[in-house]
């Protein structure tokens, strides 16, 4: 295997800009220590949340009551995956329960012509475990955004979704806050698709998808082209619904 890779985390800078989502508290280390200031050691107590902090993997426990640790979903090591670039449509006619006038989608026909544009067909995807998701425009400022109301980022549509669960995908990457709308009465009808979880339920039972992933606020730089990679999903070890993640596409 190639030793090739690209590191499509956002670093968390805990002492300059940072994105943040759903307007918490930013991410912040308090000094316990300080050699500067006569400690024999460095060390520092961290404040953050992970869903709207930066990189983090995520599992069905986001939204269920039972309470499901992302450590006991992630089963995988290293898995095939394809990076597409998507370009939003505004008001897009693919449905979503709860898209306002003005929204950015990421649709299923997107998906389509991303696909062609590689010249990956439907059956070669569904050989792959992962889809990274990157949109455009992109650029570095997306490793400092502010998003809420006022910047309401694009978000799947339903039919986009039902694509993604058709082609078997288990691990959903996206340089976005949230597949869903930022802001959508907590519906989170995407979340629920994609882990197969009935809509306004918060149980977990046979048939849901215990070991599928979302990763969300991701950054894929430029020079990393579309095509097929492999994935290594690597997150810190926290018994809780998601974690900090460090996602590494590796070249084949």
């Amino acid at each position: 295997m190639t030793s090739k890779f690209f590191d499509i985390s956002i670093p968390l800078d805990f002492h300059g800009p940072q994105p943040n989502a759903f307007g918490v508290e930013r991410a912040e280390a308090n000094s316990l220590g300080d050699t500067r200031s006569g400690s024999s050691v460095n060390f520092e107590r961290y404040s953050f949340t992970p869903h709207c902090s930066g990189t983090h993997t995520e599992c069905v426990g986001h939204i269920t009551h039972e309470r499901i640790s992302i450590r006991s979903c992630l089963e995988d090591i290293i898995v095939p995956a394809v990076l597409l670039s998507l370009e939003p449509e505004r008001d897009s006619p693919e449905h979503y329960s709860a898209k306002l006038p003005g929204d950015l989608h990421l649709t299923a026909s997107g998906i389509d012509t991303a696909l062609a544009r590689v010249g990956i067909d439907h059956r070669s995807l569904l050989e792959n475990e992962a889809l990274v998701v990157r949109t455009l425009p992109n650029d570095p400022s997306k490793m400092a955004a502010v998003y809420d109301e006022r910047n309401v980022p694009p978000y799947f549509t339903d039919e986009a979704i039902e694509m993604v669960m058709r082609f078997g995908v288990k691990h959903l990457l996206v340089d976005l806050p949230s597949i869903d709308r930022i802001s959508d009465g907590g519906i989170l009808a995407n979340h629920r698709s994609f882990w197969n979880i009935p809509p306004g339920s918060f149980d977990a039972d046979a048939d849901t998808r215990r070991n599928a992933t979302i990763t969300e606020l991701i950054y894929v730089p430029n020079n990393v082209p579309d095509g097929e990679y492999q994935l290594n999903l690597q997150i810190a070890p926290f018994e809780a619904d998601a974690a900090p993640s460090r996602p590494l596409l590796i070249a084949k």
